[in-house]
């Protein structure tokens, strides 16, 4: 799910950089005539390690085609370096809890009777877990802010595809989130405004024919929480 850029000449309110998650927030700020640069940059499973080198002004991303938009984006903003930003940065990274959440990993967790012991979701050696699953990532968030950027980080839908566990997923996310508003991220959450009594993404919200991602009216509400944060 790729799209492309805001073409806007107003000054962009803010730099969106993420993985197909950011599709939505994209579409619907271009929609309604939001000023914005930059878009989805690529899967959500290249964004948890190994994705990125950090420097004086700002980022080098590892894989050239990442670069490139990257620098584009940049220079639509007529900076060379995240660094130099007037702008917040929102972002999805890090934060495709599925991922994390894949059934296959943690089977070796589980007791005889095909659960999970009590508090081991909520425990240390989960916590540790997912954030080592999830390192570069939160390096990344770190990175930027120490350069003195605002960031925004937007949960994902409340949806699970069959290869991931429920239970995990959820728990991952509390485990990113935490570490994220730890750093001092701004957490863009809408899960009280989306979700069904069983926490999961209401179908109004849900792109249809697809297992994961939330469709334009759920970039609505994505931007109209950035809009109210002063974006």
């Amino acid at each position: 799910m790729t799209t492309p850029s805001s073409t806007t000449t107003a000054p962009a309110r803010f730099l969106l950089l993420g993985d197909s998650h950011a599709g939505p927030i994209a579409r619907a700020a271009t929609a309604a005539g939001v000023p914005f640069v930059g878009g989805p940059v690529g899967s959500g499973r290249d964004f948890n390690a190994n994705f990125f080198d950090g420097y004086d002004d700002g980022v080098v991303f590892r894989d050239d085609a990442v670069q490139q938009r990257h620098r584009d984006f940049l220079a639509e903003l007529g900076v060379t370096g995240i660094g130099q930003l007037g702008v917040p940065l929102v972002s999805t990274f890090g934060l495709s809890a599925h991922f994390f959440a894949t059934g296959a990993n943690w089977g070796i967790y589980r007791a005889g009777d095909g659960n999970f012991p009590a508090g081991f979701l909520t425990g240390d050696l989960f916590d540790g877990i997912v954030r080592a699953m999830a390192r570069d990532a939160l390096a990344f968030y770190r990175h930027v802010l120490d350069l003195g950027v605002r960031v925004l980080a937007v949960l994902p839908p409340q949806r699970v595809p069959g290869m991931s566990d429920p239970q995990v997923f959820t728990a991952a996310q509390e485990t990113i989130r935490r570490a994220l508003v730890e750093l001092g991220v701004e957490i863009v959450d809408l899960r009280a405004r989306v979700t069904d009594g069983a926490g999961r993404q209401r179908a109004a919200f849900c792109e249809p024919d697809d297992p994961i991602h939330g469709n334009l009216a759920f970039g609505r509400l994505i931007v109209a929480d950035l809009l109210a944060r002063g974006l």
